[in-house]
């Protein structure tokens, strides 16, 4: 953990892939602040990182075995029997299995970039507003998506008008407005609290510098408790947009 600076996947990035990334953004109208290294270090940690998990989850799927489960299996089945259960609680047992593939990929991508602070020339990501949003929106566009899948737009669109018919007119617009919310609360609880962390950590480290591994074990506290309420207010959005109670 420390202050901010280009950690060596984001230098590679700058020296050998800077022309396309200023490509990309140029096709937005976009230009980088410095055009020689237009990776930022939060996204060329964030794409090391997912590479770190899609390979991880090859190795899993390549060496998947009933009899004899070696530890990472072991560890990934019980990630996903842990969220399995919690999807089964909270959406339904009848309407949580579409989900799970979702919600486990999202647990796992903010619990990465949380932890990757850990390691020695890397920040968390997720210390930066814009991963933490791209992770809000995702979650915004998916609970919607699957709303107006199950329920139809008309039955959808209905439930924000509340139980009350005589009242729909007041809470129609609240309840838009709460929703539209979501997503900002979402960013800023992550956002804020791994940066909170984060310089919690710093500062007592300063302070004590002879006992950093109990400061490392509440990094991973706080690394592991975001990913955990990031997944359970996704579950609870999905919950809500998807069942088919009558209002």
């Amino acid at each position: 953990m420390h202050g901010h600076f280009e950690s060596w996947f984001t230098k590679l990035l700058n020296q050998y892939l800077a022309g396309p990334a200023n490509a990309i953004l140029g096709l937005f109208g976009l230009h980088a602040h410095d055009p020689a290294n237009p990776w930022a270090d939060w996204l060329g940690t964030e794409i090391l990182f997912v590479l770190i998990i899609m390979a991880l989850a090859a190795i899993v799927r390549a060496g998947l075995s009933m009899d004899r489960p070696g530890t990472l299996q072991q560890i990934f089945e019980s990630v996903i029997g842990f969220i399995r259960g919690q999807a089964s609680d909270i959406i339904g047992h009848h309407s949580y299995k579409p989900h799970v593939s979702f919600v486990v990929t999202i647990f796992l991508f903010i619990l990465f970039m949380n932890l990757a602070g850990l390691i020695p020339a890397f920040e968390s990501p997720t210390m930066f507003p814009m991963v933490p949003l791209g992770c809000a929106i995702a979650v915004f566009f998916y609970f919607n998506y699957w709303g107006f899948k199950e329920q139809g737009p008309v039955a959808y669109l209905r439930h924000f008008g509340g139980p009350v018919w005589w009242l729909a007119w007041f809470m129609f617009p609240l309840e838009i407005i709460s929703m539209m919310i979501r997503p900002v609360s979402l960013t800023i609880r992550l956002y804020a609290n791994m940066l909170a962390g984060e310089q919690v950590t710093l500062a007592f480290l300063a302070l004590v510098p002879l006992i950093p591994t109990l400061f490392m074990g509440l990094h991973v506290f706080v690394s592991f408790l975001q990913a955990f309420i990031f997944l359970m207010l996704t579950l609870i959005y999905i919950s809500g947009a998807v069942e088919h109670e009558a209002h």
